[in-house]
């Protein structure tokens, strides 16, 4: 006999839910939405309401379309309830954005609980070889991955004040949200400013005592407002 896990959800604009269903011995836990700031929580209140008797938790992350580093805390959480409960716990079907985390983080993503396997240090060379063309290619990968993994972080550090910023445009400009993501763009572009930046700006002025946008920022704001309500 089963019956369906009580669904929990996070606070704010970005919503976890996780349902499923639940055995004397065995939880398949079914995860929907972000995971985000608040998402660890979600799962440990989960994870507390379930029967003493479990053996085995299962979670399908199908469902997920987002995290940022919260959902490595999320993960977290997962391997601790393992260990004190001394039950068996895995996750598969990552897709997306999210899988692309693990590959960054170097976790297996048929399963990020499962530990991966260091490899054998090569024996020690008396004299260090040329580099060969393989080895030259490998290293300019690493370099690129390595560009692509300080994007994705700056991206993720900058994605809550850049919902705030789109946020503030729709409430003041009536625009939709992704009339605001062009502005904010458009604003970029025009001033040669970073989008963090100019989110950061606009979300500081919108504040009772907050500063206003240098005059170079708060041209380019109106340009790009203006060219937006003529399309």
């Amino acid at each position: 006999m089963t019956s369906a896990a009580s669904p929990q959800r996070t606070g704010g604009l970005n919503t976890l839910v996780i349902s499923g269903r639940v055995d004397a011995e065995r939880a398949e836990l079914t995860p929907r939405g972000e995971l985000v700031h608040g998402c660890a929580e979600t799962l440990a209140r989960t994870l507390d309401e379930l029967p003493p008797t479990i053996t085995r938790v299962d979670l399908d992350m199908g469902g997920v379309h987002f995290m940022d580093t919260a959902g490595l805390q999320f993960l977290d959480v997962l391997g601790d309830f393992a260990r004190q409960r001394l039950v068996t716990v895995t996750t598969r079907n990552w897709n997306g954005q999210p899988r692309r985390i693990l590959e960054l983080a170097g976790l297996d993503t048929t399963d990020p609980l499962r530990a991966t396997p260091h490899p054998e240090p090569e024996p020690a060379q008396t004299s260090a070889p040329a580099p060969s063309a393989v080895a030259l290619e490998r290293a300019e990968r690493l370099h690129v991955l390595q560009e692509e993994v300080e994007q994705l972080r700056q991206a993720i550090a900058s994605r809550p004040v850049i919902d705030q910023a789109r946020g503030i445009l729709m409430a003041t400009h009536g625009c939709t949200s992704d009339e605001a993501w062009h502005i904010l763009r458009e604003t970029s572009q025009l001033s040669n400013t970073k989008l963090r930046d100019v989110a950061a700006a606009v979300t500081a002025s919108a504040k009772s005592d907050g500063p206003r946008p240098s005059p170079a920022l708060r041209d380019a704001l109106q340009q790009a407002i203006t060219r937006r309500g003529r399309t």
